[in-house]
């Protein structure tokens, strides 16, 4: 990969002493830079997937050997469906074999249900052990790898067992994207986009005016668009680490997603696939609740649609939504909370009769 004249990014995110940088740019897998500063250890620890390993372990595992004795990796199978005990087991397996002890270092290098799932593990192992992560999607590099979210997936509900747990840093290589299918590429998109409704509306506008740069993965258009991403997801992590407040705005599309992706099964749908035809229905239920206008709607799913992403959702039936929707972490006593937008750049919690999210879902269903 040649070498790009673009700057290194670096987002802070501020938490007194869980502060750490996220690191946007090319080239940062082969660049020292990235990998100095690093908590300090024997040992540390690669978890990828079989997708991504053959891609960059090497390069990675070659950086890391400069600063710890031994190495060792665990390569898991791909997808949603396997973000679960069994991988968890795996990692954790792993580092009592080899006799990891509380200063060894997790790398989690793949997308976000790598990132989670490694997450996780350096949370619960020996009660805390440090991570880094290395997203290598678009939808990690602007979300699941930033702010300290861990878990894995229940089958009756996504991101049900997990830790609030921080990185030591985040090092997003544009690169890496070179090699991420249209699909995946699509699907971070979803998390891009809704960014903008939720704090940001002349990003909004950016994304509209530059979404064919994006798609054709022009390096200056995903680096704003990363960084960008990062600002804002720093902005609100900073002021509510532990969700609870206004982190939760950051769930906009997520409530319909998450019953999209549990109720088809996980890795039917890819997770952005899913936020992005949630956020067509949370934009929708906006305008049904008010104050947004009709308009609002129609822009989301326009741009939605020309992302890739799909703007339909399918036919679980009202009353399975619902019953998923209700598993919700956000859901208190059994009421249903969603993410809406009052304002472009702002949204709320907010709650709806269940009839009115019934027409939604006849609206946007099929």
């Amino acid at each position: 990969m040649s070498a790009s004249p673009l700057p290194v990014i670096t987002v802070p995110i501020a938490l007194d002493e869980r502060s750490y940088d996220i690191l946007i740019a090319p080239g940062l897998l082969d660049a020292a830079s990235s990998w100095q500063g690093l908590p300090k250890a024997a040992s540390a620890l690669i978890v990828s997937n079989e997708t991504v390993a053959p891609l960059y372990l090497e390069r990675v595992r070659a950086q890391l050997g400069r600063h710890y004795a031994r190495i060792e990796t665990v390569v898991l199978p791909d997808g949603e469906q396997h973000k679960d005990w069994a991988s968890l087991n795996a990692i954790i397996d792993k580092l009592l074999s080899t006799a990891s002890d509380r200063k060894t270092v997790l790398v989690a290098l793949g997308g976000g249900v790598i990132g989670d799932m490694t997450g996780f593990a350096a949370a619960i192992y020996m009660r805390g052990v440090p991570f880094v992560q290395v997203p290598t999607t678009l939808l990690s590099q602007v979300d699941s790898s930033v702010g300290g979210k861990t878990a894995i997936n229940h089958p009756l509900g996504k991101n049900m067992v997990g830790a609030f747990y921080q990185p030591q840093r985040v090092i997003a290589d544009l690169d890496t994207l070179d090699t991420l299918p249209p699909r995946e590429l699509s699907a971070g998109l979803a998390e891009v986009i809704k960014y903008g409704p939720i704090a940001d509306a002349a990003f909004l506008d950016w994304i509209e005016a530059n979404l064919n740069a994006l798609l054709a993965r022009d390096k200056a258009a995903l680096a704003y668009a990363v960084q960008r991403s990062c600002e804002i997801k720093a902005w609100v992590v900073g002021q509510d680490e532990r969700e609870s407040g206004i982190r939760a705005i950051l769930n906009f599309g997520h409530t319909f997603g998450h019953a999209i992706e549990t109720g088809m099964g996980y890795g039917e749908w890819l997770h952005g696939e899913a936020v992005g035809c949630g956020m067509v229905m949370a934009a929708e239920l906006s305008v049904r609740l008010g104050p947004m206008p009709a308009e609002f709607a129609a822009r989301m799913r326009r741009l939605i649609e020309r992302a890739g992403l799909p703007v339909v959702g399918p036919k679980l039936g009202t009353e399975r939504y619902l019953e998923l929707m209700r598993v919700d972490k956000k859901a208190e006593g059994g009421e249903i909370r969603f993410v809406l937008i009052e304002a472009m750049g702002r949204a709320g919690m907010h709650s709806a009769p269940d009839a009115l999210v019934a027409e939604v879902l006849d609206h946007c269903t099929a």
